[in-house]
């Protein structure tokens, strides 16, 4: 039977990681993390996501990752370009800073890029199992082709997952390179508990505070979020609780739509579409 496993097929990192619905808590971290670089900020408030439906950015976002990951080559390139096509318009002068932002910028792109990869491989650690510096190295080799399909430049692209996170950390430390704007408000308040999708509404008190508690201590500070010893056993215990617990769980609670689907697609049916997903 032929079929088309996409740009990465189900023995590479991408598949791996990203098909666990526990990785998925990672968005609301990533997003967090988004929200607090004034010109992505920026570029979300010349857009009015957030004031017009806060999960538009992040289910436009994990969306792009779940199409190239598990959709066919044709999928995945149809859903960059379309991403692309919206950012072609999305630049201006930024009202807070006075900085340019360009949701084409390489910076702001590779920001974008980077703090939804470490997220997600967090995550990952914290509620499937720990990655040798080997795996992770190549889940960043292979993402590295999903961030030049929204037009990244993997030569200016750190060269191990590591260096990406330490980019990540050494950028927060600039001055002012952080800042709570009105959108980091927003954001902020819509993870707190905002207007939450019904499905998700019963679980997202523990996807909240675990978002906000594993937030790295600089933008913890720029959210004047406070963790005490009390609040980091609770999170740990948290993960710990779901790692222990996930391979009891059936595939349908375990793996996100996406992945079920490419594994349908690849055993019974490669004539699926991704728009299918939903059916499985």
């Amino acid at each position: 039977m032929n079929f088309d496993p996409g740009y990465f097929g189900p023995s590479s990192m991408m598949w791996k990681v990203n098909k666990e619905i526990t990785v998925l808590f990672g968005g609301a971290r990533a997003l967090l993390m988004h929200a607090a670089h004034p010109l992505i900020a920026a570029g979300a408030r010349q857009t009015s996501f957030y004031q017009r439906d806060p999960w538009k950015r992040l289910i436009r976002t994990l969306s792009l990752q779940n199409s190239v990951t598990f959709g066919t080559k044709e999928e995945a390139d149809e859903s960059s370009h379309r991403i692309n096509k919206l950012h072609e318009v999305i630049k201006g002068k930024d009202e807070v800073t006075g900085k340019i932002y360009d949701a084409l910028n390489q910076e702001q792109l590779l920001w974008v890029h980077a703090c939804l990869q470490i997220s997600s491989i967090y995550f990952y650690e914290k509620t499937v199992n720990k990655l040798s510096e080997e795996q992770k190295n190549q889940y960043h080799l292979e993402n590295m082709l999903s961030a030049e399909k929204v037009l990244v430049d993997k030569n200016k692209m750190p060269q191990t997952h590591n260096e990406l996170r330490d980019w990540v950390i050494q950028k927060s430390r600039e001055e002012n390179y952080l800042l709570l704007t009105d959108v980091a408000k927003d954001v902020k308040n819509i993870i707190s508990g905002g207007p939450v999708p019904l499905h998700i509404k019963p679980i997202w008190p523990f996807i909240s505070f675990t978002a906000f508690h594993t937030l790295p201590i600089e933008f913890k500070n720029i959210y004047g979020i406070k963790t005490n010893r009390y609040k980091k056993y609770l999170v740990n215990f948290n993960l710990y609780l779901l790692k222990l617990t996930r391979p009891l769980l059936p595939p349908f609670f375990r793996l996100i739509p996406p992945a079920r689907w490419a594994k349908q697609r690849m055993t019974k049916s490669p004539n699926l579409k991704f728009k299918d997903k939903g059916k499985i």
